[in-house]
């Protein structure tokens, strides 16, 4: 047996180590001799785009604890992996390229630019996943996916064309937030705010003799106007409800409505209505029938309905032009500071416009409800249970909060949709030139067709779908048939709390639309690991934390040991390096054990049949840490389970156990000595696999660590 080296050198070992992994092929449960029932995990999918940060790492360790614990113990494990193609971020990335070449997306045209992107994610598009394999993660890689394979796009057709034939998906005209930067509609979850110190505006809108104050903080919007608002219940209006107003520079009258959307505590409790540039205004403009004056277009500029003095501004400089009129007038009564959200496009930070646009949405009653039962009854239970509330809250149409999902964007990246429009102008059929036909104006198919009546094509819709819509279905699309039937559905999801309404409960009623099923019956929600002083990493502010730079500095298991160690309970991590730190010194302790253990003992194959008492005190501490573990593993309580093994490691075996073993020569204590520390590393390995992996292959034998619980 090769003597250890005095001290453990994970940059030597680790990359090493993982090679031996992926050539052995135990990743895939179809090599193992022998399995169990089957465990299985998705590992939610990683834009293209994206780098390793906290928060993957955090997921994936997590995730790797589970696959290789249930390995051990002989289940056919299998860790799920894969990427998402991003359609917003990955083409806004492309698009920087070009811009640097002095040209945009519409130099190249459609076909040339995803050819463009297409290289960009075949040479960038997996840097995540090597920089997963550095962390340890053991997903089975031959079951790679990408949200843009041939199978997946076969299963993204046929979601919309089922939702679009049951009569959940429409296309209509409707306001939306939409990106100016990006140019595209986007979900309500996709939008982010910004705090900003704004002002409020007090605007009298005139009423006869009298007049009624509007408070705003987008007096721009007001050249759309289609009516003022009240609450019934507001005394101060009775009077005013069922009079005209007259719209200020617009000089035209519009009605004073009552309706029990306003808030009267905001403002004067009076609030200018403009249906086509806000969405709780959409929905009063559509109870009382008012018109839609679109006055901002996609550009963020002012429109000709705007009027003539104002077509062509953007936005801000017709709020100041506007001001100045109305100061002028002397219809504004006073302007008040306000501390303000800013609505924001998530992935670019530029300004959202909610605009009336063409979309296409899929309702969300129906699959709402279907959600919400699938949690109520515990078919899935969110963990930790508090977590229900962000997924009720949403859901729950008593809240008001869930609206018809628009899952068309107009960006060129991603899945096109089925969708294909009849050329302006039918062409007969020969021979049939003066017959009247009756051609559809659309048809939704997975492919191209000649209209049936005419020997005109159809053209397909220019838009993709919301990268949400595909990632939705997640949890089967891209699966062989055969690992359909033998993993679905997962045995549990783990994920982070900002994306609970984003995908979990997409996937809880796309598993159930297709599958009939729930995709799996736990989502683990773990923690989000903070700065030190408790404020969210971000890379922009210089407050984000490479875990790349860990795993350089202190090796892949100690930035795992640090991760974990400091994930007790539901608490947000609050990140200390020193955790790694003290999970490199902890590598090295049990190094340093090993290295002892190996030279007093050549015995690993034998269980101990002691009767020390020092020896059977040991074993018993030991035997009720296994018992232990299984049952934190088996609850989710990794930090808990890791510092119990810490505290035995350290205190237990080396301070005392170790201390009392040098003054033995005794069989005994050598065949206690080799079995404890076998038993210790197959305990550490779903924490630190790596340096157990290393241990196991130096001293105990050459097989892989854990196989079928070897």
């Amino acid at each position: 047996m090769k003597e250890l080296p005095s001290a453990y050198d994970p940059k030597s070992t680790e990359s090493r180590i993982y090679e031996l992994w992926e050539k052995s092929g135990y990743f895939n449960p179809n090599n193992l001799k022998k399995t169990k029932k089957p465990f299985s995990i998705q590992l939610p999918p990683p834009n293209v785009t994206g780098s390793l940060h906290m928060g993957h790492a955090l997921n994936a360790t997590i995730s790797d604890i589970l696959i290789r614990w249930h390995r051990a113990r002989g289940y056919k494990a299998v860790w799920f992996p894969g990427t998402d193609h991003a359609g917003i971020a990955t083409q806004n990335v492309v698009e920087k390229q070009l811009k640097k070449e002095g040209k945009s997306r519409f130099d190249l045209g459609r076909e040339k630019f995803i050819e463009r992107v297409w290289e960009w994610k075949n040479q960038y598009g997996n840097i995540i996943i090597d920089q997963l394999k550095k962390l340890g993660a053991s997903c089975d890689w031959s079951r790679l996916r990408f949200t843009m394979d041939p199978q997946y796009a076969e299963w993204v057709k046929r979601a919309f064309s089922h939702y679009y034939e049951k009569g959940l998906i429409y296309r209509g005209k409707r306001v939306i937030s939409w990106c100016v930067r990006c140019q595209t509609s986007l979900s309500d979850l996709e939008i982010e705010y910004q705090p900003e110190k704004a002002k409020l505006y007090y605007i009298k809108y005139p009423v006869g003799d009298s007049y009624i104050t509007v408070a705003t903080t987008r007096p721009e919007t007001m050249l759309g106007d289609a009516a003022v608002a009240v609450n019934p219940e507001d005394k101060r209006y009775k009077n005013f409800i069922g009079k005209k107003a007259t719209l200020p520079i617009q000089n035209r009258e519009i009605p004073i409505v009552a309706d029990e959307a306003v808030e009267m505590e905001f403002g004067t409790g009076a609030v200018k209505v403009t249906p086509a540039h806000d969405m709780l205004d959409a929905e009063i403009g559509e109870r009382h029938k008012l018109p839609q004056r679109q006055v901002i277009n996609e550009r963020g500029k002012m429109t000709a309905e705007a009027g003539k003095e104002f077509a062509g501004l953007k936005v801000l400089e017709a709020r100041e032009k506007v001001i100045e009129k109305l100061k002028a007038l002397g219809l504004i009564e006073k302007t008040e500071e306000l501390d303000h959200n800013l609505a924001v496009c998530y992935r670019c930070g530029g300004t959202i416009e909610p605009l009336l646009s063409d979309q296409w949405f899929l309702k969300m009653g129906e699959l709402a409800k279907k959600t919400l039962k699938a949690v109520k009854s515990g078919k899935t239970k969110i963990i930790p249970k508090n977590f229900e509330k962000l997924l009720f809250q949403w859901l729950n149409p008593s809240t008001g909060e869930i609206k018809d999902w628009c899952i068309s964007r107009q960006i060129w990246w991603g899945h096109r949709l089925p969708v294909w429009f009849h050329e302006p102008k039918c062409v007969p059929k020969k021979g049939h030139e003066g017959d009247v036909v009756k051609c559809k104006d659309m048809v939704v198919a997975a492919e191209a067709s000649v209209c049936e009546h005419c020997d005109a094509k159809f053209i397909q819709s220019e838009d993709v779908l919301d990268t949400w819509f595909s990632s939705a279905l997640w949890p089967f699309a891209g699966l062989s048939e055969k690992d359909q039937k033998d993993f679905y559905p997962s045995n549990v999801l783990i994920t982070a709390r900002d994306i609970i309404n984003l995908w979990v409960a997409r996937m809880i009623f796309s598993g159930l639309e297709f599958k009939g099923k729930v995709p799996f019956p736990e989502a683990l929600i773990h923690a989000t690991i903070l700065t030190k002083e408790g404020k969210r990493m971000s890379k922009s502010l210089g407050t984000g934390i490479d875990p790349l730079m860990l795993i350089d500095k202190y090796g892949a298991d100690a930035t795992r040991f640090g991760i974990v160690w400091q994930a007790m309970g539901n608490q947000d991590i609050h990140w200390d390096e020193t955790a790694a730190q003290a999970g490199k010194k902890f590598a090295n302790k049990l190094w340093n054990i090993a290295r002892f253990i190996q030279g007093r003992t050549e015995i690993f194959d034998k269980t101990p049949e002691t009767k020390n008492l020092e020896d059977l005190n040991i074993l018993k501490k030991l035997k009720a840490l296994q018992k232990s573990t299984d049952k934190k593993i088996q609850n989710y309580e990794f930090g808990q389970a890791l510092h119990e093994i810490y505290d035995f490691v350290w205190h237990d075996l080396a301070d005392k156990y170790i201390e009392h073993a040098k003054s033995r020569e005794d069989e005994n204590a050598k065949i206690t000595l080799g079995f404890i520390l076998g038993e210790t590393l197959k305990l550490l390995h779903p924490f630190m696999p790596f340096v157990t992996e290393e241990l196991w292959q130096q001293i105990i034998g050459k097989n892989l660590l854990l196989v079928n619980g070897e």
